[in-house]
């Protein structure tokens, strides 16, 4: 099976660089635009399920995606980005002042410690791989039933941390180097799910925003 994990579009929390977890924020016009953007690179894809964040930045994403393809868009809760406690909507500079011993322990190993309140690292790539074997446990019987060259791609529309926790337990990167990866917005990651090992076929891809750009 192949799976395109697709992150959100911008939202002004994004712009601010604020902590963003579990805050329901929706996307601006940029990230809208965005999210169309991501919709024409998609356009032509023969996409066979969409899954989704029930967070709004998500589930717009993907409904902006969904509206060329005749599929339903599935909300999972084990999409949802990292509960971030009581940092989630603080600045980095704010988070220093008011956190500073979490946000040093932080910045050390992002895997070893919880934000006040929050969830830890660990803890979320559990909620999000339960996700990920749902939607194999849903797609794999019919990918089993289909032709070889008729294949398909499905989406998960999710966020960074999300998208950071599924690609280390696929690929067997220790949770602790998640954070040396850069993931922008709007962007494309895919993997392919095979009987015998996940193989990372492309990360970060932001082709499509540039060429909306031109």
């Amino acid at each position: 099976m192949r799976l395109v994990l697709v992150r959100h579009g911008e939202t002004d929390w994004n712009r601010a660089r604020r902590i963003q977890g579990i805050s329901d924020l929706e996307m601006n016009e940029t990230g809208r635009e965005q999210a169309e953007s991501l919709a024409r690179a998609l356009r032509d894809e023969k996409v066979e399920a969409i899954y989704t964040s029930p967070l709004k930045r998500a589930r717009d994403t993907a409904h902006a995606i969904g509206r060329h393809h005749q599929v339903e868009i599935v909300t999972l809760f084990g999409l949802r980005e990292l509960d971030a406690g009581e940092v989630d909507g603080l600045t980095y500079k704010e988070m220093a002042t008011q956190y500073g011993d979490f946000l040093e322990k932080w910045m050390s190993d992002c895997s070893s410690v919880r934000p006040p309140g929050g969830c830890t690292l660990p803890e979320l790539q559990e909620q999000v791989w339960s996700a990920i074997e749902e939607i194999l446990k849903r797609q794999l019987p019919r990918e089993n039933n289909k032709q070889k060259d008729n294949e398909g791609v499905v989406l998960a529309v999710t966020h960074f941390f999300p998208i950071l926790s599924i690609i280390s337990r696929a690929i067997g990167l220790d949770l602790s180097e998640c954070r040396r990866l850069r993931l922008d917005l709007a962007s494309l990651c895919t993997l392919d799910f095979n009987p015998s090992r996940t193989v990372l076929v492309s990360f970060n891809d932001t082709c499509h925003l540039r060429e909306g750009t031109q």
